[in-house]
């Protein structure tokens, strides 16, 4: 079975990559799609962020994945990858109340596409990628949010914002 894990990623966290981690128990590919608004600049590009998750998933001895960029519907995403079943994190009730939304608005617009939610461990649900850009801007330690193989790109991300203001 196949399954997509939808988000920004933006950066990937350690809560991210539990979730990769556990998905990857139950299907046999994980693609894990980052979803680029094109109404929103992100923070790093689609394609660091690409690098950074397959780095951070190559570090924690992960397989069995592939990384994809889309600016799409995660409908058309899935249709184009035939994958009936969407993987997603969830942090809290307010996380929970707005994937459930989601699930059912891409059943709508895909009958049959399944998404099972998965709560987040008690040492991961605390962090959010927009949690480590506010840790990382003001020169905090954010090693303990995400991978260690992405923490130089995050400070180079911000020196470099830096130099341009």
């Amino acid at each position: 079975m196949r399954a997509i894990f939808p988000g920004s990623f933006d950066p990937i966290t350690k809560g991210h990559v539990d979730i990769i981690r556990r998905a990857l128990k139950v299907v046999d590919e994980l693609i894990i799609a980052i979803m680029v608004n094109p109404d929103k600049q992100g923070f790093l590009s689609a394609q660091k962020r690409k690098l950074m998750i397959e780095a951070a998933c190559l570090e924690e001895g992960l397989s069995g994945f592939k990384v994809v960029v889309d600016d799409g519907l995660l409908v058309d995403l899935a249709k184009r990858e035939g994958v009936s079943l969407i993987i997603k994190g969830v942090r809290s009730a307010a996380d929970l109340e707005h994937e459930a939304a989601m699930a059912r608005a891409n059943k709508l617009l895909l009958p049959g596409l399944e998404t099972v939610l998965l709560p987040a461990n008690s040492q991961t649900a605390e962090i959010s990628s927009t949690l480590v850009r506010q840790i990382a801007s003001l020169g905090g330690d954010i090693s303990h949010f995400v991978p260690a193989c992405v923490i130089q790109a995050i400070i180079d991300q911000f020196s470099t914002l830096k130099q341009q203001d």
